[in-house]
């Protein structure tokens, strides 16, 4: 029983409790008791307050009686190590700051408080969420719940792995180069990386185009009703969008037109993702959707765009917080960022240029061609090692070749695009889950959520059918 609530999703959690057919309190046990048996194997969490936990959810029972109950009450949410809660520890995945105390609550956090969320735990974390593996010298190696030996994927790579074993009910993400999709992608998940504005942000984070708070669970619907919570404007923040509710129910997706591209012009994914991604356009087929192969014309020029940009921005901004960027007790890809050669404000520059060709050529092939969306695959493989570019088992992978293995940094470069990760299948090589992106207009977040609901519904959602670490039960 225990098992079967800790996989329950947040929607039908949400409608038990105001029904009484399940108390709050009942659901935060089954989450606690599975991750008192995962945590030993998978190392989601780094830090747990379980017993403070246990309170909110006393006072949210009370509040589903009283007819009081807000949109989250009562539901565990496990918070990616990045954001802050005023208060608690906050160390962003480093040794650096392992003492650090928030001294403030930033916007995605104070949202999900506001709306009854239950912060049960604070997930583990890449250091300073540049990675996309999860392993750090303050908290180990996290693992797939599907294959311990693999990655749970980075930067929100505990959070991931926390909504895969049954540990959390909702979990945080942020993505800069695919931090959302990419755990997404790794442990079977549904991960939404927004808009830019689209959940506002704090200084400086505000003002980074790349970058994007977001939602991971493990169906649409649960994405969808975290989304509608924690997006909208925030005063202080003018790049933050209007308001945008997300449809809890959607038309179907006959009669909508899908680009399909298997590479975005340079990337080489393994056969298993292609095959993956073949067969679910003959399932988008089946559902009266058009799917035709599109020929992106994008090169490796985007992985300097996406360089050059975080080279001259978003290291500025980690440099500026570091009080000493020789410090031994950074991670090797921590350092090999800093010891990044300097970017120009021509090169910088450059950069937006090339990120308004990639821009014109999807317009044309996709969007200006009168297709809906477009969708391409996550990863560019499923083997990718827990400890991958770790110095005591990995010495000779680095940063740099962390990005060769996602295929979602150039949507981070377009980052007005709403992008949803929506599961596709399990690789029989790894046994780790397949994802594919559904990559939407500009500021259209329903359209790449329409498609990715139309997929569940006819194939169901994958924890329906399969749990990892199942012997743990």
């Amino acid at each position: 029983m225990h098992d079967e609530l800790a996989y329950l999703g947040a929607t039908d959690a949400v409608a038990r409790f105001r029904s009484r057919e399940l108390s709050p309190v009942e659901l935060l046990d089954a989450v606690i008791a599975r991750a008192e048996a995962t945590e030993p194997h998978v190392n989601a969490f780094m830090d747990t307050y379980f017993d403070e936990a246990r309170q909110q959810a006393i006072e949210a029972e009370a509040a589903y009686a009283a007819g009081t109950a807000r949109p989250l009450e009562g539901i565990p949410v496990a918070v990616k190590d990045e954001p802050r809660i005023a208060g608690r520890r906050w160390t962003q995945g480093s040794l650096l700051f392992e003492d650090e105390i928030a001294d403030g609550t930033d916007p995605i956090t104070q949202r999900l408080l506001d709306a009854g969320g239950i912060a049960h735990a604070h997930t583990a974390t890449p250091e300073f969420s540049m990675a996309i593996v999860t392993w750090t010298h303050v908290n180990g190696i996290t693992r797939s719940p599907w294959n311990l030996s693999m990655t749970s994927g980075g930067s929100s790579g505990g959070s991931g792995a926390s909504l895969a074993a049954g540990s959390t009910t909702l979990a945080t993400g942020s993505d800069i180069g695919g931090s959302i999709r990419i755990p997404a992608a790794m442990n079977g998940l549904v991960g939404f990386k927004p808009p830019w504005g689209r959940v506002p942000e704090f200084w400086p984070w505000n003002r980074e185009p790349y970058a994007a708070s977001g939602p991971l669970g493990r169906s649409v619907a649960d994405v969808i009703l975290f989304e509608n919570v924690i997006s909208g404007p925030l005063v202080g923040d003018m790049y933050s969008l209007p308001p945008l509710e997300l449809p809890t129910e959607m038309p179907p997706i006959d009669g909508m037109r899908i680009a399909l591209s298997l590479d975005l012009g340079y990337f080489k994914p393994d056969q298993e993702i292609v095959d993956a991604l073949e067969r679910t356009a003959g399932e988008l087929r089946d559902l009266g959707a058009a799917v035709d192969r599109v020929e992106i014309d994008w090169t490796d020029q985007a992985l300097e765009t996406a360089m050059a940009h975080l080279s001259f921005q978003s290291r500025e901004i980690l440099s500026s917080a570091l009080p000493d960027q020789s410090d031994e007790r950074l991670t090797p890809y921590i350092r090999e960022l800093l010891e990044q050669p300097p970017v120009s404000t021509g090169e910088w520059m450059e950069s937006w240029r090339y990120a308004d060709e990639m821009y014109a050529d999807l317009q044309r092939k996709v969007f200006l061609a009168g297709y809906d969306a477009l969708a391409c695959p996550t990863l560019v493989t499923t083997s990718i090692a827990a400890d991958f570019a770790h110095p005591d088992s990995d010495p000779e992978h680095g940063f740099d070749d962390m990005l060769d293995l996602a295929k979602t940094y150039p949507i981070n470069i377009l980052g007005k695009l709403p992008v949803v990760n929506m599961t596709i299948g399990i690789a029989p090589s790894t046994g780790v889950p397949i994802g594919m992106q559904i990559v939407g207009p500009v500021n259209a977040d329903a359209v790449p959520f329409r498609i990715a609901l139309g997929l569940e519904q006819a194939n169901g959602n994958l924890f329906e059918t399969k749990r990892p670490l199942a012997d743990l039960s």
